[in-house]
């Protein structure tokens, strides 16, 4: 694990944290306790997350567990840069809904000295690697990957099966839709289909 509030940021040292793991793993979780953090110890912090994530609520970054906390919905990372002004600590909800220029912006906002914190799945439900989240871990400084527990077995999950026969990468869901699965687990589901 890393220090949180240690490092001087006044010579434009900022840095990259990735969150990652399936769903149901925690990941939303951690950001928000990191946040959180952040905003006890006094900093200027501001969480972004796509518009298009209205699954908890229209204007906060929810987590499984329904803790909460106020967020800003853009429609592109490109917003985040305009929005980000004067922040210290930078959150990214749900990172892999998000367009590849994540990367970059990322990359300015941790070069001018802030701390950038992202969450989002790693893999979509077809074990491929989601969105910008592969660049964002070349790039990040501390890369915590967090697991569920598989539903069939009881081991650590780290795959995201869809349940429903739908090939759309993007589609909006919980429980319903989506169960984390071991790998063992998850290769079975596929090869049943």
């Amino acid at each position: 694990m890393f220090l949180e509030n240690t490092v001087d940021n006044s010579e434009g040292k900022g840095w990259i944290e990735v969150i990652t793991g399936s769903m149901f793993s925690g990941k939303t979780e951690e950001l928000i306790r990191r946040l959180k953090r952040a905003r006890i110890a006094r900093q200027k912090v501001e969480i972004f997350k796509p518009r298009i994530d209205v699954r908890y609520s229209e204007q906060e970054v929810v987590s499984h567990d329904e803790n909460a906390i106020q967020s800003t919905p853009v429609d592109s990372s490109a917003n985040i840069l305009l929005l980000a002004s004067g922040m210290e600590v930078v959150g990214v909800d749900e990172a892999q809904f998000f367009d590849k220029g994540l990367v970059d912006v990322a990359n300015q906002l941790a070069n001018s000295g802030v701390r950038v914190i992202v969450a989002g799945l790693d893999m979509d439900f077809r074990g491929k690697p989601f969105g910008p989240i592969p660049g964002l871990l070349a790039v990040a400084e501390y890369v915590t990957k967090v697991h569920a527990i598989c539903v069939r077995c009881g081991r650590l999950a780290n795959y995201t099966h869809r349940l429903v026969e739908e090939d759309k990468l993007i589609m909006l869901g919980e429980t319903d839709l989506y169960e984390p699965l071991c790998r063992g687990c998850y290769n079975r589901a596929m090869n049943e289909k």
